[in-house]
């Protein structure tokens, strides 16, 4: 089945997460808190114990999450909206769409908070991966040898 590319109606379900990041800056870590959309799939996973950043997580309507200063509400003042948050969150909407029985994890207009919260793992939003040739897995002399 085929997700389509429609905006979500205003009525649309759609659930927001507070997530504990980190971004560095001159070599070191600064934490930073995130608004972002959560999509049923991963809501679904998290419900179940796994570790993640998110502290926190609020059942909207797509209206209501549309508009910036009224997602901030439910949130600490400091946090800031993910890189593309309008895309984001239809999308994230439009799985809630595709799979209805999510949507009775967190009622509207509820918060839920009791989420397996880790930083262990730091999600890193700026960092970048320079592959080495260290990095290469090294083969036997006869790998690409007939025997």
């Amino acid at each position: 089945m085929a997700m389509s590319q429609e905006v979500p109606p205003p009525e649309a379900y759609v659930v927001l997460g507070l997530a504990h990041c980190f971004v560095q800056v001159e070599g070191k870590l600064q934490p930073v808190e995130i608004i972002e959309p959560i999509p049923s799939a991963a809501l679904e996973a998290l419900l179940h114990g796994l570790p993640t950043s998110y502290s926190e997580a609020h059942a909207l309507t797509y209206g209501t999450a549309q508009d910036p200063q009224q997602a901030r509400q439910q949130f600490p003042p400091h946090a800031h909206l993910c890189d593309d948050y309008g895309d984001r969150l239809a999308a994230a909407a439009r799985t809630y769409i595709a799979r209805p029985q999510s949507t009775r994890h967190i009622p509207l207009g509820a918060t839920y908070r009791n989420f397996n919260t880790s930083t262990e793992r730091k999600r890193v939003l700026n960092s970048e991966r320079i592959v080495t040739a260290a990095d290469n897995v090294k083969q036997h002399a006869y790998t690409h040898q007939v025997l």
